[in-house]
């Protein structure tokens, strides 16, 4: 039998997250081997990991990597906040961020796929990919891209393509879709039906605030304006400002943003 030392046992606690006894034990049984205990706690730890694919996982980590040609966007979800600033998971997600560029976001589950495991039972929690994706900008177009840090981590991560928009213009933008969270690039990618429900919610209040008749139309008009407004980045007054996005980049276009966010 190996002689089991607990310096063994602490590096193996350490890169598993097991206890101090199933550490020693597996230690014993792979006689002193320690990829085959750490395989052995691995294989028996995966079957709890995967009870736990039901936990709320709201928290997490946002990264993006690239230039202004070519980014990559990753968020990797978790349960608490805590897990969320650890030097490993933070590790994890910019090394994910890195590979998703290089080699498309099938790296998220493939040539990564055995770590993510090993941070599920590290820290004991729901973690999973959340979105991994590669925004390359078309001929004669930018990217810009923005990350929110706190704590060491990325909250909030943003990367927008725009064309015959100037760089410092489409990183203000950049920046607004940071914090005012869109939903939409344009009013023609909201649902007709969605548009029409909020336009009859709309004239009911409307009519019970006893508004006269003949300004129903503009009346709901105007809040319409106002709920898209709330939804669609072309709508929204930049930085707060009271001219929009739209008119902001004038003759330019943005042709997309891609947004990830984790936690409140």
């Amino acid at each position: 039998m190996a002689d089991i030392s607990a310096k063994d046992v602490k590096a193996l606690r350490d890169a598993t997250g097991a206890g101090m006894m199933d550490a020693k034990k597996a230690l014993v049984a792979a006689d002193g081997d320690m990829e085959a205990a750490k395989q052995a706690l691995r294989e028996k730890g995966l079957a709890k990991a995967d009870s736990r694919g039901d936990r709320e996982n709201m928290e997490g980590a946002v990264a993006v990597v690239g230039d202004a040609s070519r980014a990559a966007m990753v968020h990797v979800k978790c349960e608490t906040d805590f897990s969320a600033k650890s030097e490993g998971f933070v590790a994890f997600v910019n090394k994910l961020a890195a590979a998703v560029l290089a080699d498309g976001p099938e790296a998220a589950q493939s040539a990564l796929g055995s770590e993510l495991e090993d941070l599920k039972l590290l820290l004991k929690e729901n973690i999973e990919v959340g979105l991994a994706e590669v925004v390359e900008a078309g001929d004669g177009n930018l990217l810009d891209t923005y990350v929110h840090m706190q704590e060491g981590r990325g909250k909030n991560a943003v990367v927008v393509e725009g064309s015959g928009i100037d760089a410092d213009t489409l990183h203000q933008v950049a920046l607004h879709v940071a914090f005012a969270k869109p939903q939409f690039l344009s009013r023609e990618q909201v649902s007709p039906d969605e548009v029409e429900a909020e336009r009859a919610n709309l004239l009911e209040i409307t009519k019970a605030e006893g508004k006269p008749e003949q300004a129903w139309e503009k009346i709901v008009d105007g809040r319409l304006s106002g709920w898209f407004g709330e939804r669609v980045l072309l709508d929204q007054g930049l930085h707060g400002d009271k001219v929009s996005v739209g008119d902001t980049i004038g003759s330019g276009e943005i042709v997309r943003f891609v947004q990830a966010f984790t936690g409140a």
